[in-house]
């Protein structure tokens, strides 16, 4: 490593240390005046009741423990929704769903405020680092450095190595949180706990695949990407195989990345539209013109360290739901009785059959290739590995992150049975309480957090930290992928500084924007998480088969891997499109769960919830596109491989001695090594070991 680190590398007090430290008091006291409203409000409660400005009802389970005499059934803290219950009993009067649903949104001045803080935490972050720590920086090293230092400065501190990779000096802790943050965004916090609500525990079943696929990570593809210290993930085909698979490559990750971020844009705004009655598109552009302007300015400093801060307050607010949900419905023992049966305790099918959704083959075998190519190949994963100074860094990284990811999941997991132990005789979706069934976790939040003031908007801040970290982290790899792969081959050494700074810049602003008019598609489209995981899938899939041709087969060469991705891409294409075409059509739909709505007590439209029950009986496909999304990722992987392989037969196999034994997996280099493959040639080491002292 160099000697000419940076300031934090060196020992020397760090800015970020202060920005953290006035961060964390800032919340301390925020909690605290929290705690002190929570207090009062309770206090309040248990002596007058519920407050007057309730005006609804919602349907409860019945309650286990009969000594608690509210409607509800059980005995917290009286809600306003709750209070009015009693009211209506005494007028003999039901509300309809129009004025429950208007009831749910009140969005108070608390929870504004926690809102706007948490917003206002991150741009100050990005401005620290867009602005002050960058002149800061600048002073430090001009008065540190001579005119012999003057070449490695401009190698550390180049505007693309900053701004995309830190310098490759960040911190472990940092990163693996950043990674926790951006990896689960919003669609993960209520597309988890709603599949949970609506087909039962059988998706949780794939965190076992986490540990699965980190383990291939370590062994195969990260030493690979380490080794050569790659910005862009897709610079590895260009090596491997050719210039025009490292294009194909690289528009792949911008299309996925188009359709993926108004995906990621439309959680939020529509969590935020059911507890607060503000429209998805009046939201929207709020949401994009943060992130987009702490993106923009701060670079991938700005993005890791706002990371910390969102994840810190996902962590936060489900933990809030978790234990308060609980409580409110008598505790843990109530929540698993009412689930079990419900019949949301399930585990996968034990079947073979690839068009049923949740089995033990598509859970554990798909589910594996669907984690690997999220945690592997994807550039602004890699990218934020590539942003760590060694190897053993990277390993302690990769395993906090899949720590902190399988908390996390499990936590929107239970929060999913909360919301069915809560909703179980009462579906809000069947009777139109719930528009969307996306809907349905923030309307838990509302119902068990809206005696709290403050309490609404930590959720929503959650779910916009989960976003909004999701849309920096693509953002700054677009701007990555579109640099290196796009315009720096082009522009060539005639590429100045400004350039490079003004290109990144352009990139994050236009598709940030970009994402608000999507929102519109999306919006159209079925449940959050099957959409975004098919989408995905069927882009990353055929990218994971080519990673693991150039990296495990080097008798492959470019034509039959190039011929192999093609095939692979448009395959997933057409069976993607056309599964969507028949969820949105309603041709082919796998079966829920049931529900019921025989407790409600709010009027509602019987007839819609007549009209869903064909959602609940079974159904079956034969087609390839009826196949469980969880496949998709194995499929496109598996074809590119496959047609990669047998297209040598036709223009015959590559001389692996013709391959640079530094784009092979270590396993690989040792097979090969053993058996003398590369006992006559002339590696090319010395241009990675160029790379590496220049990453350094």
């Amino acid at each position: 490593m160099s000697t000419t680190a940076e300031p934090v590398a060196l020992g020397v007090s760090s800015p970020v240390a202060d920005v953290v430290a006035k961060t964390t008091t800032t919340v301390a006291n925020a909690i605290a005046k929290t705690v002190a409203v929570i207090s009062s409000t309770v206090s309040t409660s248990s002596t007058t009741g519920a407050t007057s400005t309730a005006t609804a009802t919602s349907t409860t389970p019945t309650s286990a423990t009969p000594t608690t005499s509210t409607t509800f059934g059980y005995t917290p803290t009286p809600t306003p929704i709750q209070s009015a219950s009693a009211s209506l009993e005494d007028g003999g009067e039901k509300l309809s769903v129009k004025d429950l649903s208007q009831a749910l949104q009140h969005f108070g001045i608390v929870d504004y405020l926690v809102f706007i803080a948490m917003l206002a935490v991150c741009a100050v972050i990005g401005f620290y680092f867009g602005f002050i720590e960058k002149k800061q920086k600048k002073q430090k090293l001009a008065g540190k450095d001579g005119g012999g230092a003057a070449g490695i400065e401009e190698r550390r501190g180049s505007e693309a190595l900053d701004y995309l990779v830190g310098g490759r000096q960040m911190k472990v802790f940092p990163v693996a949180l950043s990674l926790v943050a951006s990896f689960v965004s919003g669609i993960s916090l209520l597309g988890t706990s709603t599949e949970i609500y609506v087909y039962g525990t059988q998706y949780a079943f794939i965190l076992v695949t986490l540990a699965i696929s980190g383990a291939i990570s370590w062994y195969i593809f990260l030493p690979v990407f380490c080794n050569l210290q790659l910005t862009s993930t897709y610079e590895y085909f260009e090596r491997r195989f050719s210039r025009r698979m490292r294009l194909f490559g690289a528009s792949l990750f911008v299309l996925k990345a188009i359709i993926w971020l108004p995906i990621a844009v439309y959680v939020p705004a529509l969590t935020f539209n059911q507890v607060s009655g503000i429209g998805i598109h009046t939201i929207t552009p709020i949401v994009v013109i943060i992130c987009t302007f702490y993106t923009c300015v701060g670079g991938i400093k700005g993005v890791v360290y706002t990371d910390v801060v969102q994840s810190v307050i996902m962590y936060g607010s489900l933990i809030v739901i978790m234990v308060k949900g609980t409580l409110d419905l008598g505790g843990f023992g109530t929540v698993w009785r009412i689930n079990q049966e419900g019949g949301r305790l399930n585990t996968p099918e034990w079947t073979m059959d690839p068009t049923v959704r949740l089995s033990v083959f598509s859970v554990f075998v798909g589910g594996t290739f669907f984690k690997l190519q999220s945690t592997s190949i994807n550039q602004a994963t890699v990218q934020r590995f590539m942003s760590l100074p060694s190897l053993k860094a990277i390993k302690q990284t990769l395993f906090t992150f899949s720590i902190g990811l399988t908390l996390l999941y499990m936590g929107c997991v239970y929060v999913g049975l909360v919301c069915y132990a809560t909703y179980y005789d009462c579906d809000p979706m069947s009777t139109g309480l719930a528009g969307r069934r996306d809907q349905l976790v923030p309307l838990l939040v509302m119902r068990v957090l809206g005696v709290v003031p403050g309490l609404p908007g930590l959720f929503v801040s959650a779910v916009f930290s989960a976003a909004l970290s999701s849309l920096s982290t693509l953002l700054n790899s677009l701007a990555a992928v579109i640099l290196e792969d796009f315009v720096k081959p082009r522009m060539g050494k005639s590429m100045k500084e400004n350039h490079v700074a003004l290109t990144m810049r352009v990139v994050v602003v236009t598709f940030g924007i970009s994402s608000i008019f999507m929102v519109y598609v999306v919006e159209k489209l079925g449940m959050v998480l099957q959409l975004s995981a098919t989408l995905q899938s069927s882009l990353y899939g055929p990218m994971l088969g080519i990673f693991t041709v150039g990296m495990l087969m080097p008798w492959v060469g470019e034509k039959c891997v190039f011929i192999g991705s093609i095939a692979s891409f448009i395959t997933m294409a057409w069976i993607a499109v056309n599964a969507q075409i028949a969820n949105i059509t309603g041709s082919f739909r796998h079966t829920k769960l049931p529900v019921s709505v025989e407790n409600c007590e709010y009027d509602f439209d019987m007839s819609r919830y007549l009209n869903s029950t064909s959602e609940y009986e079974p159904h079956s496909g034969s087609s390839v596109y009826h196949m469980s999304f969880l496949l998709y990722a194995m499929l496109g992987a598996l074809l590119t491989i496959t047609i990669s392989n047998l297209a040598t037969f036709v223009y015959g196999r590559q001389d692996i001695k013709d391959v640079d034994e530094n784009l092979l997996a270590p396993v690989v280099q040792r097979y090969l090594r053993k058996n003398n493959y590369y006992e006559t040639v002339v590696l090319k080491k010395v241009e990675v070991a160029k790379l590496s002292e220049s990453s350094d």
